[in-house]
């Protein structure tokens, strides 16, 4: 979703995000989101090659990833919730779209084996408040440290819509948002990335 949300518009309930939003790099770089703007200059490119050279693209746009891991390492998605347990006070003000790493590979597939998938796909998942997947985290595994305090001070930002229309069409069925943060946790415990 990095290539898609950060157009400059304002996130409010009332917006539903949708695949015609492009991400603009140089609000990217004045936010100083620097995956946001390599996410989005690399999008760019791919869709300029494609064009240029007669290739069908089809490109798909998953949020914060989530649920076990393949690999023996945490990747950036799967810190940016580790970073906040047993250690932080506060958490940050942001609201993120949460997806699971199968659904993730389940949409690549679907969008290579139907014939008719074209385009950008913006895979909805379930858009919370950071807030939210740290309280699920705490009602699971309760001798976790999860910060209770925004850092800010401020309201906490109000969630938006991601449209889900394009991507039903993919057939994906959701894996619940708790369900993937528990299989994270386990994965992370079993390839020795996390003890509590």
């Amino acid at each position: 979703m990095a290539s898609v949300v950060y157009s400059g518009k304002d996130l409010t309930p009332d917006v539903v995000v949708d695949e015609t939003w492009f991400s603009d790099p140089i609000v990217c770089e004045n936010m100083k989101h620097i995956y946001a703007v390599s996410k989005t200059l690399a999008e760019q490119a791919a869709w300029k090659f494609a064009n240029e050279n007669g290739i069908e693209l089809v490109t798909i746009h998953p949020g914060v990833t989530v649920g076990p891991l393949l690999q023996p390492t945490i990747n950036d998605s799967v810190s940016l919730i580790m970073n906040l347990i047993n250690g932080p006070q506060h958490f940050p003000n942001k609201v993120y779209s949460f997806l699971d790493v199968r659904d993730v590979a389940c949409a690549h597939v679907q969008a290579f084996e139907i014939a008719s998938a074209s385009g950008r796909y913006c895979l909805p998942g379930y858009v919370a408040h950071i807030s939210e997947p740290l309280k699920i985290l705490q009602q699971l595994y309760p001798a976790l440290t999860i910060p209770e305090k925004c850092e800010d001070n401020k309201p906490l930002k109000p969630i938006y819509k991601v449209s889900e229309l394009k991507a039903k069409s993919l057939g994906i069925n959701l894996i619940p948002l708790e369900v993937s943060l528990r299989e994270t946790v386990e994965s992370l415990k079993e390839k020795g990335l996390f003890n509590f």
